[in-house]
């Protein structure tokens, strides 16, 4: 039988990350796939430091074996895909974003299991790989990968800029909606984690991974000399994590009383991940490390696409006057011949260039926001001029 809630989590899902590898456009991707340095700085955070620092801090802190396992294997599991969806909310690097859910998660079918059968072993002597759902992982990653396929496909077949900006609207239409979805599912489940009524190690031991990682990234991507929204983005990338896949394992392996304690695991680190992330975006946001202008309004910055915008201005500035081939038509002297004219074909905005996209109407939506502020730039000034 078909179980309807798990059915419903994949369609959203599957909608999430098909509206964000949509808004990529393929000449930017392939772009990153080049970016050898992103990437592998991304999977030395993603797969190396992160599952490291869920293990010093099992071992510091000497958690129980059932919060220990969970929160080893939260910060063994791959990206989640919602880190997608902090991208092209705040605006950072959508095309490494996307390239970099696509390896992670295809590198976290050998990877998850080495890390957890390395940590789980050294710090319980125990075997966590018999408790993982392989099938729901699989179909889980099989989500994934399909939409990233299918998103891309689309992307490169619609030649149209504007099906960009839809498909990013769907996207992010579709990560609201799963947040509340599994916001509800998790208030509705079996049993109370009862996360609010914890000792301190489970608070400060499950949210430190989360945290050390942002700064671990942030200071070695600056190192290695990332662009700066390539910096947020492979940040993003290395702290948000799949905690599904650590509900369905303790699911599996934990009954009763510990069920309840490994069950608030995950969710806690949602919490956390999301509310770190959140403020670390608007901070990135505000010093410029992201591609939206930090004095634009936050309701504009979120609701623009500063990804498709950005392509569409590179696809103009790359666009060649070329002289019609009738000499006689192009170019004349003067009866002097000391002047030559030269003749130009104007291009009808209607008219869209082979090899150029369809228009968004994004550009517009940026000259009239940029219009309104250095009109009331002025305004002020004036403003203070009379009063002085």
């Amino acid at each position: 039988m078909i179980d309807l809630i798990e059915l419903s989590g994949n369609l959203l899902l599957f909608a999430l990350v098909f509206g964000m590898s949509a808004t990529v456009d393929i000449k930017a991707l392939v772009a990153q796939m080049k970016n050898r340095k992103a990437i592998l700085t991304g999977c030395f955070l993603q797969f190396v430091v992160l599952p490291l620092l869920g293990f010093i801090v099992v071992r510091t802190l000497q958690l129980n074996e059932t919060m220990g396992i969970t929160l080893l294997v939260v910060t063994s599991s791959p990206g989640g895909s919602y880190s997608n969806w902090w991208c092209s909310m705040f605006n950072a690097d959508l095309a490494l974003s996307v390239t970099m859910t696509a390896i992670s998660t295809l590198l976290s079918i050998v990877m998850l299991p080495a890390n957890l059968l390395l940590y789980s072993r050294v710090s319980y002597n125990d075997d966590v790989i018999a408790a993982l759902d392989w099938m729901s992982l699989f179909v889980a990653l099989a989500v994934v990968i399909g939409a990233i396929t299918l998103g891309l496909f689309c992307s490169a077949k619609i030649h149209s800029h504007k099906f960009n900006v839809i498909a990013n609207k769907m996207g992010n239409v579709a990560g609201i909606a799963l947040v509340v979805f599994s916001a509800t599912m998790s208030n509705t489940g079996g049993g109370d984690a009862r996360i609010w009524n914890r000792d301190w190690k489970f608070y400060v031991g499950v949210a430190l991974p989360c945290a050390a990682g942002l700064v671990v990234a942030n200071v070695l991507t600056t190192m290695f000399g990332l662009k700066k929204p390539e910096r947020v983005t492979v940040s993003i990338e290395c702290c948000y994590q799949n905690v599904g896949i650590a509900t369905s394992v303790a699911l599996t392996m934990f009954n009763g009383i510990d069920l309840a304690e490994a069950m608030g695991v995950p969710l806690y680190y949602g919490f956390v991940e999301a509310a770190i992330l959140g403020v670390y975006c608007i901070v990135a946001w505000k010093f410029n490390w992201t591609k939206a202008p930090s004095d634009a309004p936050i309701c504009h910055v979120l609701a623009m696409s500063y990804e498709v915008l950005r392509v569409e201005k590179q696809e103009l500035e790359s666009i060649e006057v070329q002289l019609t081939d009738d000499s006689t038509s192009c170019e004349s002297l003067s009866e002097n011949e000391d002047t030559i004219y030269a003749y130009f074909v104007k291009l009808e905005d209607s008219i869209v260039p082979e090899g150029r996209k369809e228009p968004s109407g994004l550009a517009e939506l940026e000259r009239q926001r940029e219009d309104t502020q250095k009109r009331s730039l002025n305004s002020d000034i004036e403003s203070r001029n009379g009063r002085a």
